[in-house]
């Protein structure tokens, strides 16, 4: 039975038994005559402790483990022993012993952030070490993506300064370049260091040195500095904080976005089918929302743990392992969410259409009547509208309801007018879409010169949602009359250019060479009445309105108004109608003068 001695090694307890305490302190002791009070003696034995702890750190699962006897001849094995690997002072290392014939096992390296070298935080310096070239290309790689990538390379370099430690000690210095954490490398290492500070030193300009000795409005200067750190140590504290409560309200609701809005596939939700409708790849959409909760939520967090570093001074790391886990399933996430976003946008690339024409019986000078009618299995009036709707038909069949039909009134120079009939749908090849432009379901009828139009459109359910629309060409001849029914308000896109619908009553249009012109139109309604600019004579005054010319005899007329009630005289002044001074009729039409 041995009995146990707390020891405090590179800054950390153990455990460890007698017979390992007195070994290990054997150890130590050698090295410090192998040393032979060299330069940077207590740097290397610093060094040395903390890789020692860290070998020993690697090997134990929990705090109460005891150091033994064995695990200190491993750590030995491992370090090598100081006699073998000692230095001389010309730098050459010294002659191995005889008996000795140990090599140090090759070590992998790892990845740390090179803040000697590096400019801004050492990653593209570390990333160098690492695969083993020069950081210059490094750095041209995250400038591609800063320009090329919409900004990707400033928050990969962002994330990998948060998750890839600084190269510290002199161990991690050696671990960065894939060498041997052994007693003759650090040893060289700490000298190396010593050297270029010492040559510093020798190539110092001491006498401007000594010129530069602080006087009293330096120490004035270095007290504001000190008064400025302070304040801007509270101004780090205060964006911490800020930056903590900011990141944990994304993340509470990422959360709860994640669970409601992502879970439609474990929780019947009431946007389930609109969701699933508009996912084109087919993918889970609970699994669309994880990942974008990663992509998302994983800088979110390590901003929080930044915000958190920056009001606690002493906080722990959450270690190498969570930071490179996170980070290789935010590059995972972004990787797959722009394969799924490529994929979607494909499934809709191509548009395809069924067309349908037929030709209205309608002579020169006739009348064509034209309306939308609803089905009320599916709606109670014609006003009641849905982009898209999942439903069932009357026989109890699932299918998808659109009300997207739209009508555009054009010109001919046929003798009979003629509608077509456009069956628009989407799909990820022209054959795929064009079939699916098949599958929809729309109706309409002429029944003498009436043109009656479905507002709606269906398409079963097996057949997905990817923007069916109905697209239909009214095309008419110059002579015609058109009869519209106010039902066409919301579905009429013709360019006003040519037919200007009105929607405050039911008009008769007829067909002109340039446009369709509104024959019983109020004036108030009429474009032509509103169009002064164009009508207005200038020379004398006056407007001409369907050969009506009113004369304008002073800046106290308001306004005139000519319709089926006769002619109305306004002045400017309150509540006082202008007297009609003359009315003449002539080959002009009829002129109409005023006070």
């Amino acid at each position: 039975m041995n009995k146990t001695v707390n020891i405090n090694l590179g800054g950390m307890f153990f455990h460890i038994d007698e017979d390992a305490y007195q070994k290990l302190n054997r150890y130590f002791e050698a090295i410090k005559r192998s040393l032979n009070n060299s330069t940077g003696q207590d740097e290397i034995i610093k060094d040395i402790e903390m890789r020692i702890a860290e070998i020993i750190s690697e090997k134990h699962t929990h705090e109460k483990q005891v150091i033994n006897s064995r695990e200190v001849d491993e750590v030995i094995a491992i370090m090598g022993q100081p006699e073998d690997y000692r230095i001389e002072d010309d730098g050459q290392p010294a002659a191995a012993s005889a008996n000795f014939e140990y090599t140090a096992p090759k070590r992998m390296k790892k990845l740390y952030r090179d803040t000697e070298k590096g400019m801004v935080g050492g990653v593209a310096t570390g990333l160098g070490h690492y695969f083993g070239i020069d950081a210059v290309w490094i750095k041209i790689l995250f400038l591609i993506f800063v320009f090329a990538g919409f900004g990707t390379g400033i928050i990969a370099y962002f994330v990998l300064w948060i998750v890839t430690p600084a190269a510290q000690t002199t161990a991690e210095k050696l671990e960065m370049r894939g060498e041997p954490v052994t007693i003759s490398n650090i040893e060289k290492k700490v000298r190396e260091e010593f050297e270029n500070v010492s040559d510093k030193f020798k190539n110092a300009n001491y006498d401007q040195m000594g010129n530069q000795v602080k006087t009293g409005a330096e120490r004035v200067a270095n007290n504001i500095l000190d008064v400025l750190g302070k304040v801007f140590g509270a101004f780090a504290k205060v964006l911490g904080a800020l930056i903590v409560v900011f990141t944990a309200l994304l993340l509470i609701s990422g959360f709860i976005s994640l669970f409601t809005l992502g879970s439609s596939s474990f929780i019947d939700v009431p946007w389930q089918k609109y969701a699933d409708a508009l996912n084109y790849t087919d993918f889970p959409l609970w699994s669309v929302a994880t990942l974008g909760f990663l992509a998302i939520g994983i800088p979110v967090f390590f901003l929080f743990i930044l915000g958190l570093k920056l009001l606690v001074s002493n906080l722990k790391s959450i270690g190498n392992v969570a930071k490179y886990t996170l980070l290789a399933l935010w590059l995972i996430s972004i990787g797959i969410l722009i394969t799924l976003g490529v994929k979607q946008a494909t499934e809709i690339g191509y548009e395809g259409k069924t067309v349908e024409k037929q030709t209205l019986q309608i002579a020169t000078n006739d009348t064509l009547h034209v309306k939308f009618r609803y089905n009320d299995y599916y709606a109670k009036n014609v006003e009641n509208r849905h982009d898209f709707e999942f439903t069932q038909d009357e026989k109890g069949k699932d299918v998808i309801y659109s009300n997207e039909v739209h009508i555009e009134i054009l010109k001919t120079d046929e003798k009979f007018p003629y509608v077509q009939v456009e069956k628009v749908a989407r799909g990820k090849s022209l054959s795929e879409a064009k079939q699916r432009s098949e599958k929809i379901r729309y109706g309409f009828s002429i029944e003498g010169n009436h043109l009656i139009l479905d507002n709606y459109l269906l398409t079963d359910v097996e057949n997905k949602y990817r923007k069916q629309e109905v697209e239909i060409f009214l095309y008419v001849p110059e002579g015609i009359y058109l009869k519209p029914d106010e039902s066409l308000e919301n579905f009429d896109w013709s360019d006003d250019g040519f037919f200007n619908l009105h929607w405050s009553g039911e008009y008769d249009y007829k067909v002109g060479k340039d446009q369709v012109k509104c024959l019983n139109c109020p004036p108030d309604e009429n474009d032509e009445w509103n169009d002064s600019d164009e009508n207005w004579d200038e020379a004398n005054d006056s407007i001409n309105v369907h050969g009506v010319i009113i004369e304008n005899n002073g800046d106290s007329t308001k306004t005139i108004t000519v319709d089926k009630n006769g002619v109305r005289v306004q002045n400017g002044n309150k509540n006082e109608s202008g007297k009609l001074k003359s009315l003449k009729i002539d080959d002009n039409g009829v002129i109409i003068k005023t006070e």
